[in-house]
């Protein structure tokens, strides 16, 4: 009795031996999609070829002529065992012969993809994805040719960039036409029910598309993986003639910078980056642990640098809420991508977020009492911050260190996982709160939530600066004229100032901690740099009298069960505000010792003659400072590599990083500008006025009173220069930013996330709307200015090249 080789796809049991496509049609079929008639030729008879047996080909015709209809055409295609699957797709790898017609026809089509396993190409995939080609087995489709219409292709997601997008792509006539024959097909992107793209000028019918668009959802759904379909229409039905799951994205991550610019904002350092992230992000992963159980996350792939800017990795943080239950393209809506399509996801809890509920209550009773542990928390840790010698580093030897350093880092863990449970809790409850109050008809930014809070001011350093500043302002001209060119060294031995000495010293030890960035312990603190408190106390002046009128709940007309409710609310929010300063306040602090002890390690390595000066630790990884202290090696490359890592952070200092980088090859940087910038609005009004861009803390006396404030970020090391400012702008942040905050509680005007905020010129007149979020220049004539001192710098440039250059060459006439 001869082998069976053909079966009809439409039979109820099939044997195992047909291959990953025809086991991807079988599945349509069985999913009630449409797929034409089918036949399947098992890879038994491919190695009975092999064998050179010459009654496979009888057998075969035989077989054939009981099934197929010769006065029909079929499409003959691979099915090999390896093709189509999770790993690899062989896309194009095999031959596919259309419009082929008669037994004979067809057992010679099948002979052709036979062969095509050994082609050139085949045998050159098999060894780059590493398969022996002696595990090939070649199962063969023969199906029904369609009478095209329409012919495409569609994706149930973005194959290049993996984003939650339906793709298709169609031309009329045949799908050759798509694959080999040099058609651009028409193309539409249909996001959450919306199309994003579609052709200006299009042949096919949307409503086809729109069905396409439909069964792709619906095969992707059951399939439950991401797919790449084929598909014919004959005018009446749309015929899905291939599927297979899009392998491109097992591998494809991406990343944003859309919150990392908040947590890591501007160029960062190696050292700052090395040692921050596992800090930072080693706390959230803490917390997550804490939510979903025991993971396997590493907390540095939750970021990444490029161009010395920090990203957050969106596909690990996009595992994370998969494993707490939410669907995963709600990852999209947390990177500030919008849409108004009807399909928009959400973050509904689903029935794996209910299988966490039991680990989720216990969190969140663990958090109900977190006070506690916080009041019990500040003085442990604040006693051990300060046990640390700020005055005897220089005795420390290399080892000494490097184990301080390391016990600094254990303490900062805890402190960086106290803050951000802090800062979570302390936005929870005010999102309880500004629900509440907006059902009573009160808007929570009129609201007075730090009411006769005086603890808060010791945490303010404008309050501080403000006393400062009037008593400074109390003394005559003449002193203070003096005041105004003296170093802080010599304001310290003015005599008959001895109040104001004592305040300003006062001032340093409180605040002296701060400096342009929380985030980066190598930034110049300001009791490093005492001059620049003698500026702001000089320059200080009141915040803008634009402040609103606070309500409470005194004159409220609410029922006395609402009332119990708001004050039990109010307090917890009031509470965790004042938390949120004091762990805050004491992570600054504890995190900017680093600073102290790095440096220290700076001169030891400056002896040793691996670096030029201390600072330069600072562009060397964590990694290489332990590796240097260990081994006792000097590495005389590190003076390159430092002067290689300082030049590309000033390269990408001023540049306007992407927002998204698709993998981990991050895209060319170019710059651009428009007559008008645009950003989020996060406090509203309207302003006009000039531009002045602040870098830095430093530049404090740069700026006058009433000018634009354009700012890369800001810290609460930011804040006296708020009081100075007309309206904010700043390259980065959003609604809970420090930078929105603070307006908000100043009543002016902020607009962030502008790219290329910074590369505005100063004395640019601009209109800023805080609604709309548009920054109008209005000074072209300045800019004609700008531009003409470019060219005329540019031009001196060129001379001094030219001079110097004759100069060399005449110097060398002379001395030969």
């Amino acid at each position: 009795m001869s082998t069976h080789y053909i079966f009809n796809l439409r039979e109820e049991k099939l044997p195992s031996r047909i291959g990953s496509k025809a086991i991807n049609l079988k599945f349509l079929l069985e999913k009630g999609f449409k797929i034409p008639e089918t036949y399947v030729c098992t890879w038994d008879a491919y190695h009975y070829y092999l064998l050179n047996s010459s009654q496979v080909h009888d057998s075969i015709k035989d077989q054939l002529s009981k099934s197929i209809n010769p006065n029909k055409h079929y499409a003959v295609r691979s099915s090999a065992n390896s093709e189509d699957g999770q790993h690899h797709s062989f896309a194009g790898q095999f031959k596919s012969i259309l419009n082929v017609q008669g037994i004979g026809s067809i057992v010679s089509a099948i002979e052709a993809i036979w062969l095509s396993t050994c082609s050139p190409g085949v045998t050159s995939y098999l060894q780059r994805i590493g398969i022996d080609p002696r595990t090939l087995n070649m199962a063969v489709l023969i199906q029904e040719m369609v009478s095209p219409l329409i012919s495409g292709v569609s994706f149930s997601k973005n194959p290049l960039t993996g984003m939650d997008e339906i793709i298709v792509e169609a031309t009329k006539g045949n799908g050759e036409n798509l694959l080999q024959n040099g058609f651009t097909p028409e193309r539409w992107v249909n996001k959450w029910g919306e199309w994003i793209v579609q052709p200006d000028h299009g042949n096919i019918d949307l409503t086809l598309i729109q069905e396409v668009v439909t069964q792709t959802k619906r095969i992707a759904h059951a399939y439950e993986r991401n797919i790449d379909v084929e598909w014919v229409y004959d005018g009446t039905t749309i015929n899905w003639v291939q599927l297979r799951e899009i392998t491109s994205l097992k591998d494809t991550t991406f990343y944003s910078h859309h919150f990392a610019r908040e947590v890591f904002p501007g160029v960062i350092k190696p050292l700052v980056w090395s040692v921050n992230v596992p800090l930072v992000c080693g706390a959230w992963v803490r917390l997550f642990t804490e939510l979903i159980g025991k993971n396997d996350i590493d907390p540095q792939s939750l970021a990444k640098s490029f161009y010395h800017h920090a990203y957050f990795n969106m596909g690990t943080i996009g595992k994370i809420f998969e494993a707490l239950g939410f669907p995963p393209n709600t990852i999209e809506l947390l990177i500030g991508i919008e849409s108004n399509g009807a399909e928009k996801p959400s973050f509904k809890p689903t029935k794996k977020t209910l299988s966490l509920l039991p680990r989720m209550v216990r969190c969140a009773f663990d958090k109900l009492m977190f006070s506690k542990k916080i009041r019990s928390f500040l003085p442990v840790m604040s006693e051990h911050y300060h046990s640390f010698s700020t005055t005897k580093v220089a005795q420390l030897s290399e080892g000494e260190l490097l184990t301080t350093i390391e016990k600094l880092y254990a303490l900062n863990e805890e402190t960086a996982y106290c803050t951000i449970n802090t800062y979570l809790l302390m936005g929870l409850y005010n999102g309880i709160l500004k629900s509440q109050l907006r059902k009573v008809g009160v808007d929570f930014e009129h609201f007075d939530l730090t009411k006769d809070m005086e603890e808060l001011k010791q945490f303010d350093p404008t309050v501080s600066l403000a006393k400062l500043s009037h008593a400074y302002n109390q003394l005559d001209e003449q002193q203070r004229e003096i005041i105004k060119k003296c170093t802080y060294r010599e304001f310290l031995t003015l005599e008959g100032i001895e109040t104001l000495q004592r305040e300003a010293e006062l001032f340093i030890t409180h605040f002296g901690h701060l400096s342009d960035s929380g985030n980066d312990f190598s930034s110049v603190p300001w009791r490093e740099n005492p001059d620049l408190v003698l500026t702001m106390m000089a320059n200080y002046s009141a915040p803008m009298d634009k402040s609103l009128i606070k309500s409470d709940f005194t004159h409220l007309k609410v029922s006395a069960p609402r009332r119990v409710l708001l004050h039990l609310i109010c307090r917890f929010a009031r509470t965790y505000r004042l938390y949120r300063e004091k762990v805050s306040s004491l992570y600054t602090y504890g995190y900017g010792l680093f600073r102290l002890y790095f440096l220290a390690l700076g001169h030891h390595f400056v002896k040793r003659g691996i670096m030029v000066q201390p600072e330069d630790i600072f562009y060397l990884s964590f990694e290489e400072v332990k590796d240097t202290v260990s081994t006792g090696c000097v590495n005389t490359t590190y003076n390159d590599t430092i002067l290689l890592r300082k030049q590309e952070m000033e390269e990408y200092r001023t540049i306007t990083p992407p927002q998204i980088i698709f993998g981990d090859q991050p895209p060319p940087i170019t710059s651009h500008a428009g007559h008008t910038l645009r950003g989020i609005p996060t406090s509203k009004g309207f302003y006009k006025g000039r531009v002045r861009v602040i870098k830095s803390i430093q530049e404090f006396d740069k700026l006058k009173k009433g000018e634009v404030l354009v700012i890369p970020y800001s810290d609460v090391g930011w804040t006296p220069l708020f009081t100075r400012a007309g309206a904010i702008i700043a390259e980065s942040g959003g609604f809970l930013s420090h930078s929105s905050i603070i307006a908000r509680e100043y009543g002016i005007p902020a607009i962030v996330s502008v790219p290329d905020a910074c590369q505005l010129k100063d004395g640019t007149l601009v209109t800023v709307d805080g609604f709309q979020g548009e920054i109008t220049m209005l000074s072209s004539p300045q800019k004609r200015r700008d531009s003409l001192e470019k060219i005329k710098e540019n031009y001196t440039l060129h001379q001094n090249i030219i001079e110097g250059d004759f100069t060399h060459r005449a110097d060398e006439s002379t001395a030969s």
